[in-house]
């Protein structure tokens, strides 16, 4: 998505039921603007309706989004919806998160660098010190949190101070080593990506890739997900996965996974920065 100035991104769902996109696209282009990209899904299981549009004022049209922004408390009053309205010119503030590993945060620096991710860094935190220099290197202020048994409570404190004080939309568990806490997982509801490695059966526990290899594994793969009390089993926004065989050694089967959770990290948080993805119970809507 083209991140042009006079561009906005207008997120909805509410309770399935007619006239819903006729309503919506009627109040637009009464308002002065032109539809560029919409999508919809109807959840026939739960009975909700989703919508995403992209939408800009036309050429010679003096718009005013403030006045969109208040208009359509209406029409979203008369379905019952739950909406949002950004600009899509606007990058999202993100903090990320990284402990020892350095290969996510290295490729989202990257494409940061190279546009493919229109975010605004605020600040990279870690529980250890070893990633410092990649941050500072890029002019990206480091946080040292490390975290123990007894301060585990105090810094998971500190790190809401952080994301408040910076005023962070999201946060990307790029490789973060530890558990967060049920608390924080709620304070960070729908608004904390991570990623985990994805084996076929699942590998708990230290040296995941080495016990796949024991076990003979003919796919490994990668999970993003949106950060939830429980474990690893998050609303999951993308999937990788590649094949292989009894050729890969357990540093082969690192290296694959390395490549698997860079790609679906780097795509999850990439749909979210684009306002892309809906919550749906345990569930995500994305529109591609």
């Amino acid at each position: 998505m083209q991140h042009a100035q006079n561009q906005y991104v207008i997120k909805i769902s509410c309770p399935a039921t007619s006239g819903i996109v006729a309503s919506v696209t009627s109040f637009l282009a009464d308002n002065g603007c032109y539809i560029s990209e919409m999508a919809q899904f109807d959840d026939e299981i739960s009975g909700t309706f989703f919508m995403r549009a992209v939408f800009r004022f036309n050429a010679g049209f003096v718009g005013d989004i403030d006045a969109i922004r208040q208009g359509f408390v209406d029409v979203a009053g008369k379905f019952d919806m739950n909406w949002e309205l950004h600009d899509a010119a606007k990058p999202m503030r993100v903090l990320l998160m990284v402990s020892k590993f350095d290969h996510c945060l290295s490729d989202l620096l990257y494409r940061h660098q190279k546009g493919e991710l229109h975010m605004q860094i605020t600040a990279v935190v870690s529980n250890h010190l070893d990633l410092r220099p990649m941050a500072e290197r890029e002019g990206i202020r480091f946080i040292y949190l490390p975290v123990t048994k007894e301060t585990k409570a105090q810094q998971e404190a500190e790190l809401m101070k952080i994301v408040d004080e910076t005023q962070t939309d999201l946060v990307v568990l790029a490789r973060y080593m530890q558990i967060l806490s049920d608390n924080l997982c709620k304070q960070l509801s729908g608004r904390a990506i991570n990623i985990h490695h994805s084996f076929l059966p699942g590998f708990k526990g230290a040296k995941p890739y080495h016990q796949a290899f024991e076990r003979g594994v003919k796919l490994i793969g990668a999970t993003a997900h949106y950060v939830t009390s429980d474990l690893d089993e998050g609303p999951i926004i993308e999937q990788e996965v590649q094949r292989v065989d009894h050729n890969y050694a357990p540093d082969d089967l690192v290296a694959v996974g390395r490549d698997t959770e860079t790609v679906a990290l780097s795509k999850a948080v990439k749909y979210h920065l684009e306002h892309r993805v809906f919550l749906n119970h345990d569930k995500t809507v994305i529109f591609r």
